[in-house]
């Protein structure tokens, strides 16, 4: 009997790609997906460390699991990922029900290690990423399962910045960059397979290639490169770090129709004080000035962010610039986050200037205010327009409504009687608007996939 699988992630979009690695893998197995545990032969936690919330999740999962397997013995449980390559030792200790343990730097062993752990027991394998790296192997770099029309494509693994508040660099590792020809042979290769959209992904994209050339980093070239190839007419990024945020970079965004008018650039504060301690390595006027070089350069051009709040030694008047600096540069949306503590930062050592729970709080929900303000303010100014939309599928809180992506990164629900299948592209017309969503109406069918979703891996 064929056995079957199910992947939970916790984290980043380099979780979530890693994840469907790890399902082209168990397919090329022999094994088939499913969203049932009861039907699971095998549940695989891919684990995310950046924040606490991702460890509760993970042990509040493993905690249900238990019972699972205490009815099912021979039910396999594996844990990957970035928590399992900083905490290998402590995810058994937790949760001895647990049979395999791997992490970021072997992905591409997943299958192996399952079928040694029927064999043998228990199996906890951590890689370094030296071993990695003399083993010739690129963690994300294995066989893809996307969906038919959009893939996510690792262009450079791991992380040279130093952020006070970051475990990143300490579980991804160094920066390594995939070279240049190869991610173009591969998004040719979507591309004849029917993908039109591509996003690619790295702890720092425009880094890219830094470690592979003496000259400037590539990625502009990759991005004009990856634009050009032929039934692509959706090139997306995440995320960019502003101090590597380079001229070049914002005139291929603007002169490369494929690349969507959408940009992630994480502030994280806007103190510059706060920003010095967190070794972000600029302030909020450099950050501001190439915010505005991006929007002059790319018309209508949608901007989220990322923002910690309650930063260690923090004051009220920190807090105050971010508010003025979030309300500068008018979100389209933000991640906004509570600091959490994660032994091995260096801002874990700042126990004496933690800013008390209730203060940071109180701060998280008026930087809620601004933030959805200014999101609301983007999203009504679209009413009436008509967006390029492409289908993702109904919407979770209605079936009759379907969901589009428009090339801005925003939702739009609309409602229509015709059976439109993922990857359509459609047209538009917004008729309302709500600070995480819009809301409209079909005006009419530009494109149609040739061929259907299939089963996603599942994101918690």
């Amino acid at each position: 009997m064929v056995r079957k699988y199910l992947i939970r992630t916790f984290g980043c979009q380099m979780n979530e790609h890693d994840s469907q690695r790890l399902a082209s893998l168990l397919d090329a197995d022999g094994m088939e997906p499913t969203e049932d545990v009861e039907q699971a032969d095998v549940v695989l936690l891919n684990t995310c460390c950046i924040r606490e919330n991702a460890d509760n999740k993970l042990y509040g999962h493993l905690g249900h699991l238990r019972a699972e397997k205490e009815r099912r013995p021979d039910l396999q449980i594996a844990v990957a990922g970035c928590l399992a390559q900083k905490d290998a030792g402590v995810v058994r200790e937790k949760a001895p029900h647990v049979d395999v343990v791997f992490g970021t730097h072997n992905v591409g062993r997943a299958a192996e290690l399952l079928r040694q752990a029927r064999e043998d027991g228990p199996v906890v394998e951590i890689l370094e990423q030296a071993a990695a790296d003399d083993a010739g192997a690129f963690p994300s770099a294995l066989p893809v399962r996307d969906l038919p029309f959009a893939a996510w494509m690792t262009i450079q693994i791991g992380c040279d910045n130093k952020c006070a508040f970051c475990i990143v660099p300490a579980v991804r590792g160094k920066e390594i960059s995939r070279p240049f020809d190869e991610l173009v042979a591969e998004v040719e290769t979507l591309a004849n397979d029917g993908v039109t959209e591509v996003t690619l992904l790295g702890q720092n994209v425009n880094s890219y290639g830094r470690d592979i050339t003496h000259r400037r980093p590539l990625f502009a070239d990759l991005l004009r490169a990856v634009g050009a190839v032929g039934g692509i007419s959706r090139v997306r990024f995440t995320s960019p770090h502003p101090k590597d945020l380079r001229p070049e970079t914002i005139a291929a965004m603007a002169e490369t129709p494929a690349v969507c008018e959408h940009l992630h650039l994480p502030l994280q504060s806007g103190s510059d004080r706060v920003l010095a301690a967190m070794h972000r390595g600029y302030t909020a006027e450099r950050y501001l000035q190439k915010l505005a070089s991006a929007r002059a350069a790319v018309p209508d051009l949608a901007v989220t962010t990322d923002i910690i709040v309650g930063f260690p030694g923090e004051t009220e008047d920190d807090f105050e610039r971010t508010l003025e600096v979030a309300a500068d540069a008018e979100y389209d949306s933000a991640y906004t986050f509570l600091f959490s503590p994660r032994p091995g930062t260096e801002a874990v050592a700042m126990s004496d200037r933690f800013v008390p729970p209730d203060v940071a709080a109180e701060r998280f929900q008026r930087l809620r205010v601004v933030v959805e303000r200014s999101a609301l303010q983007k999203h009504e100014a679209r009413v009436g327009s008509v967006e390029e939309a492409v289908v993702e599928g109904p919407s979770k809180r209605d079936p009759d409504v379907l969901t589009g992506r428009t090339r801005h990164n925003k939702l739009v629900h609309f409602a229509t009687a015709d059976d439109l299948p993922a990857g359509t592209t459609a047209g538009v017309r917004v008729t309302a608007a709500a600070p995480h969503h819009l809301s409209g109406e079909l005006v009419d069918v530009l494109a149609r996939p040739s061929r259907r979703v299939r089963i996603p891996v599942v994101a918690v």
